[in-house]
């Protein structure tokens, strides 16, 4: 099959839809099928398949862009239209896969709305945009064949299809190489982008609570000069790392710690997993469905004596983390996808695809029971 991926988020700029997108095409290419990638435009040179759309940048949110637009007769001939994005790249999919008349999925990254209250300054205001954006998107996504989410978290009125974006579990594995085997203490790490929504200030906090133990924080973002300026003695702040030396790194450390409230699936958690490594998460979702007894911890969010408690008991307990993440191997997800497609280009019915076990039921690492 020809797939068009319509995107709002593509590189230079590095997050999890990114990395999706890439995981993804890369599968599915390996499996034989043409991705073509459509996205704002930036400083990156496309390769193959990949179709800029004229952007500008994000005054909101640095980093990001404003797509605008291109003209729908400049893309090649597609089979299934499928979008990850609600904005000008995501509309432009729909309507491109309505002209054509082809069948259209929607994966449902990011709840946008709480970016309103993270970067507009006035309460009020962010409250209107909030109220505003929800029903149209649920507008939106109600044009589409197909909704996907990894969890429960989408909180939108639709139908839709639990697929966890996945992992790719051949790539993280725990490594012999062990960047901290001669740290004298502990050392718990994160990585990913240093903004709001992320609330790594917090990691900072507990860690002057916790003196005993040394923090490694890894990543860019808006926040970054702030953290710095903040950031007590035994926390290290590193740039991004290449992605060949992640695996190394969650191999490295003792424990992986966020505090984030803005994840849909928590790729770099799952990630940390997939290494040997434990996690400890705010009690908010996906996490209350990801991270439980078999392969982490979760403490209260905003309760930095809870966050330090539970990084403590977390070193203490031995889990087998990886066997805990499984579930979300990225190649069982290509699968179910895969099934979606092909239903949709020969049936144009919405196969049901089963829980699989992944995270929504009381066994599993999510729950405390």
């Amino acid at each position: 099959m020809k797939i068009g991926f319509f995107t709002d988020s593509y590189f230079p700029e590095i997050d999890g839809v990114t990395y999706t997108i890439k995981l993804w095409r890369e599968e599915l290419e390996r499996k034989g099928h043409e991705v073509y990638v459509v996205y704002p435009d930036g400083d990156y040179e496309p390769g193959d398949r990949e179709f800029p759309v004229r952007s500008l940048p994000n005054p909101f949110y640095a980093g990001y862009r404003i797509p605008l637009f291109r003209r729908p007769s400049t893309l090649p001939e597609l089979d299934v239209v499928h979008c990850h994005g609600p904005a000008s790249v995501g509309i432009l999919g729909r309507y491109y896969a309505r002209k054509h008349e082809l069948p259209t999925i929607y994966t449902h990254h990011t709840p946008l709305e709480e970016y309103f209250h993270q970067n507009v300054k006035l309460e009020s205001v962010a409250s209107a945009m909030s109220k505003l954006y929800v029903p149209l998107e649920n507008a939106f996504l109600e044009s589409f064949d197909i909704v996907t989410a990894s969890t429960e978290r989408i909180e939108r009125d639709v139908t839709h299809v639990p697929l966890p974006v996945g992992i790719d579990m051949e790539f993280f594995q725990p490594t012999a190489e062990d960047w901290y085997a001669d740290a004298d203490k502990p050392v718990i790490g994160y990585s990913g982008r240093l903004s709001m929504e992320k609330n790594v200030n917090d990691i900072l906090e507990v860690a002057k609570e916790v003196p005993e133990y040394e923090f490694v924080v890894v990543g860019e973002g808006p926040y970054r000069a702030s953290l710095e300026r903040n950031a007590p003695e035994n926390v290290e702040l590193r740039d991004f790392l290449p992605r060949e030396e992640l695996p190394t790194f969650y191999s490295s450390i003792d424990a992986f710690v966020t505090a984030s409230t803005a994840d849909t699936l928590g790729l770099s958690t799952l990630e940390a997993n997939a290494c040997g490594t434990p996690v400890i998460a705010a009690d908010v979702a996906p996490f209350d469905q990801t991270i439980g007894p078999d392969n982490g911890d979760r403490f209260e969010y905003g309760d930095l004596e809870a966050m330090a408690d539970t990084i403590e008991r977390c070193l203490r307990t031995d889990r087998d983390t990886r066997a805990a993440v499984e579930k979300y191997d990225v190649r069982r997800t290509l699968d179910h996808l895969e099934h979606l497609y092909r239903n949709q280009t020969s049936t144009g019915e919405t196969p049901t695809v089963a829980d699989d076990n992944w995270g929504f039921s009381d066994d599993s690492p999510g729950s405390l029971d």
